[in-house]
């Protein structure tokens, strides 16, 4: 039998984690996650995943971190203070092996990225049917123009090639 299941924003949140002491969650409470995914037999066949994240949104928990203004000078948050992400495919490898592609948007720079797609739960709360999955990328800074700045080269968050993007997202019938 197949289902379509829908994104639940409130309970789906997104993590930037780059080597030496950024890490920054984005609540999906205060930003954008939408989509949705058919199942069959318990079996994922289909997703669509769009989210926005919302650098400047105070309710977030970036500040506690202690990152904000590194954050800021890297992505250069008062410019360009949301990144997106827009699907275009879904692909299944096997039972536990899914890659979602699409469209990722910084500093107003659009390139296609693959996702990892991996089932972290199946959840039955109080006769709700709850799955999530976890999103992973990483994601060459230099595709997006994000380049050292000095107070960074000294605090030694820059290195590296690369950042992470992982996003936790919940789906519910």
């Amino acid at each position: 039998m197949k289902t379509k299941w829908i994104v639940n924003s409130n309970h789906s949140e997104a993590l930037i984690r780059m080597k030496h002491s950024i890490i920054a969650y984005l609540d999906g409470t205060f930003n954008n996650f939408q989509g949705y995914a058919d199942f069959n037999n318990n079996e994922i066949e289909n997703a669509t995943i769009t989210f926005s994240l919302d650098f400047k949104n105070k309710k977030s928990r970036l500040e506690q971190f202690g990152n904000y203004l590194k954050l800021n000078s890297f992505f250069d948050i008062n410019q360009f203070p949301t990144i997106s992400f827009k699907s275009t495919s879904f692909q299944k490898v096997n039972k536990n092996i899914h890659f979602i592609k699409g469209d990722l948007t910084i500093k107003n720079i659009t390139k296609t990225v693959e996702l990892d797609v991996a089932p972290i739960e199946n959840n039955y709360f109080y006769d709700e049917k709850k799955r999530a999955f976890e999103l992973t990328a990483s994601i060459n800074k230099k595709d997006f123009g994000l380049s050292s700045h000095s107070q960074q080269s000294n605090n030694r968050t820059t290195k590296g090639e690369d950042f992470k993007i992982v996003a936790n997202v919940e789906f519910n019938i």
